[in-house]
């Protein structure tokens, strides 16, 4: 009896083994360009421009991303060039790809796109370049506004263009985002 309790013992001791060495064996699995695996410790340099949205926040209206982070613009860029490249890009994230609007949101002036100095597709809204800043940690928190950064100024993105005079220090806001119907007359006023 007692050798078959010993047996039935190192046999789940066995089973156990092999079990924690199967979970422990790690597959790889391909990410699109710009997204970071669930866990790792890896920065994304890039922010999708899928599923753009408002949020209010006490600051006002900003544009966001799906997830809720505030989209930035930055003064030097041009309507077809970014001027946010190399490490300035690793703290001002570029929203790539073609922008879209979540469901039930439309905003007063046009997306589109430009094409980066590393071949990468940029959203574009009202002809400024659009990012977000790694600081920002949640969402509608907009601590890059009024921050002269990497060679020039940065500005949370609002629907009609206006700037908000919250500056960088006091940068944070948020209450759940809100959908846009907004009319406005665009144009920042350089």
């Amino acid at each position: 009896m007692r050798n078959r309790w010993l047996a039935t013992v190192l046999a789940a001791a066995g089973a156990a083994v092999a079990l924690a060495a199967c979970g422990s064996s790690t597959t790889s699995t391909p990410t699109s360009a710009g997204t970071t695996p669930a866990g790792s410790s890896t920065t994304s340099t890039t922010s999708s421009a899928s599923g753009l949205k408002t949020m209010s926040t006490s600051s006002g209206t900003i544009l966001v991303t799906a997830s809720g982070m505030a989209v930035y613009w930055f003064a030097p860029d041009t309507s077809t060039a970014s001027k946010c490249n190399s490490s300035c890009a690793s703290y001002w994230p570029p929203l790539t790809g073609t922008p879209s609007l979540a469901s039930g949101v439309t905003l007063p002036d046009k997306l589109g796109t430009i094409t980066r100095s590393n071949g990468q597709t940029q959203a574009t809204y009202d002809g400024h370049p659009l990012y977000t800043y790694v600081s920002d940690t949640t969402a509608g928190q907009i601590s890059g506004n009024n921050l002269n950064a990497s060679g020039g100024l940065w500005y949370v993105m609002t629907p009609n263009g206006t700037k908000i005079s919250t500056s960088s220090s006091g940068g944070s806001g948020g209450s759940s985002p809100s959908p846009s119907s907004g009319s406005g007359s665009g144009g920042y006023g350089y």
